[in-house]
Formats: structure tokens, C-alpha cells, sequence
């Protein structure tokens, strides 16, 4: 891949995926009576408001890196990134993440003006965290979490749902479990390769508190989740295919812990580098994404669950 591309990290898009949630357990409630054309309607305003975010995240990747270019150079795996290799200029850095975060605004703007709003809350949250939140312990990856919350927030807002706390909450506690998988990951692929001279931003240096976070985090994770599937909110919402959605929460935990395998290994923290080399992890998102789609989508599903389940 180009340097310049790499710069952007497009395989890091897939965590804007945060945006489309709300159309995903939209449609179900919502499709039983809308027309096609509504439903094709929202279903562009959410790519919109996806690809809004995609560029403002790649705009602070892009500056990010340019910023970090010497500490990274010091670290085994960040050493490769495009500006610390020296394979893309500082000044260029800079220039081709504020033409991204522009790019980005002008595309949120296109879907509607709360969109627009929630794309610059993330900008300026992003402009903190690289200012000094990024050096902090636990407020950097609350931090990142809380922009993944945006990322959900402005999903529902461009296709003008209400936010629901849960959704929310588990957005919170998932990536904030990731950010510190990525805190571990960084710890372990340095002290393998014995990358004395690079010193992690926020001094993660302790493994049991590091482990500790990992635990609970992670515990909070699958915990939101099934208190969402069993709550009154998913029960008013889906009926008796929310009973369901509790049912692949093994999957959830299957997920969550090979994730904090990953790190304990020194593996990448990249979602898709885990679903292209964890056949587990692969094979768990899969049945996860065909559960919920056969769960809220499948006429007469609920039928058979309300059957075979007491609900």
C-alpha cells in the first residue's frame, strides 16, 4: 500500500462500523412499515455520516503520527508507520490530515447539522487528547472510548432515532476494553523485542494494574451487553427476539478474551489483522453477525424461539 494511503489507516475504518449500529437495530423495529424508498433514504444518510467519520479519524491519524514520529521510531512495530520511516514528510503529514478533517465536515454538514456538530465534538475531543490526554493513565483510553461513543451518538442522530443509554454503555466499556488491549499490545511486542529506549506515553508499566483494567473492562463488556438484551429497552423494542440476541453472548466472551490472548502475545490490536489471522475470532464475529441477522430479521424466528425458550 502507497505510504500516503498507509498514512490514513483505512484498515482502521472498521471501527467507524460504531456509526451504522443504530441502523442495524433500527431497521427491525422500524421496517415493518416504512417504504422502500424511507428505508433506502436512511440507509445513505448512515453511509454518509460513516464515511464523515472515517475522515476525520484517518485526518487525526494522519497528525497524529506526523507528531509522534520520534517517539515511535524507538518502538519495534510503530518504527514502520509512514512518517517516522521517513517514507512520507512532516509538513505533508500535517497537510493531508487537515484537508481530511475538512473533507470530513463538509461531508457531515451534507446529512444534517447535528452530524456536522458531533463530527467537530470528536475533532476538538481528538485535539485534547493529542495535547495531553494521550499522556495520561486510564483518561487516554476513556478518552478513545468516548469518541467511540460519539461515532454511535452521530449515527443515531443522522438518521434521527433517540440514543439509547445502552447502546451507549456498551459502546463505552468495549472500547475502552480495546484501548487497553492496544496498551497491552504495545508492552508485549516491545519487551519481545527489546525495545528498552521506547517509553509508552501514559506508563502502562505495571502488568497487574494493566491486567486488572483488562479484567474488568473486559467483564463490563460482556456484562452490558447481556443486561441489554434482557432489558425492558431491547424487550420493547425487539419482543422475544431479544432472548435471542442473549443467547450469542457466549460468542461475545469468545471474542473479548481472544482479544486479551492477542495481547498477552504481543500480537496487532487491529481488528482486522485478529479476524484475518484468529480463525476463532473469525469464526465467532461470523456467527455472531449471522445470529443477529437471523434473530431480527428472519420472519417467524421469533416464533421458534418463543417454542424452544420460555420467555
Amino acid at each position: 500500500m502507497p505510504a500516503h494511503l498507509r498514512l490514513l489507516r483505512p484498515g482502521d475504518w472498521i471501527k467507524n462500523i460504531f456509526v451504522l449500529v443504530p441502523l442495524v437495530f433500527w431497521l427491525p423495529g422500524a421496517g415493518r412499515g416504512i417504504d422502500a424508498a424511507t428505508m433506502t433514504a436512511k440507509v445513505t444518510i448512515a453511509i454518509l455520516a460513516f464515511c464523515a467519520f472515517c475522515l476525520a479519524s484517518s485526518g487525526w491519524y494522519a497528525i497524529n503520527d506526523t507528531l509522534d514520529a520520534s517517539e515511535d521510531r524507538l518502538h519495534p512495530v510503530k518504527k514502520s508507520r509512514p512518517v517516522a520511516a521517513g517514507q512520507v514528510a512532516a509538513i505533508t503529514g500535517v497537510t493531508i490530515g487537515i484537508v481530511c478533517m475538512v473533507a470530513a465536515l463538509v461531508t457531515a454538514r451534507s446529512v444534517n447539522q447535528a452530524t456536522m456538530w458531533i463530527v467537530v465534538a470528536y475533532l476538538v475531543l481528538q485535539g485534547f487528547y493529542n495535547l495531553g490526554l494521550k499522556r495520561l493513565i486510564f483518561i487516554d483510553t476513556a478518552t478513545i472510548a468516548s469518541g467511540f461513543c460519539l461515532r454511535a451518538i452521530c449515527g443515531a442522530m443522522a438518521i434521527a432515532v433517540p440514543v439509547s443509554i445502552w447502546l451507549v454503555l456498551c459502546v463505552f466499556f468495549l472500547t475502552l476494553y480495546l484501548a487497553f488491549v492496544k496498551r497491552a499490545c504495545d508492552l508485549s511486542s516491545a519487551s519481545r523485542n527489546a525495545a528498552t529506549a521506547w517509553k509508552q506515553r501514559a506508563r502502562y508499566g505495571d502488568w497487574a494494574e494493566l491486567n486488572w483494567l483488562l479484567s474488568v473492562s473486559g467483564g463490563l463488556t460482556v456484562l452490558m451487553y447481556l443486561m441489554y438484551t434482557l432489558s425492558p429497552h431491547a424487550q420493547g423494542i425487539f419482543g422475544g427476539r431479544a432472548v435471542g440476541l442473549a443467547l450469542l453472548t457466549p460468542l461475545v466472551l469468545i471474542v473479548v478474551h481472544r482479544f486479551y490472548r492477542r495481547a498477552m502475545h504481543g500480537l496487532s490490536d487491529s481488528p482486522l489483522d485478529a479476524i484475518r489471522t484468529d480463525p476463532i475470532v473469525a469464526a465467532s464475529l461470523a456467527l455472531f453477525a449471522l445470529g443477529v441477522y437471523l434473530i431480527l430479521y428472519v420472519p417467524g424466528f421469533e416464533a421458534v424461539l418463543r417454542q424452544a425458550i420460555l420467555i
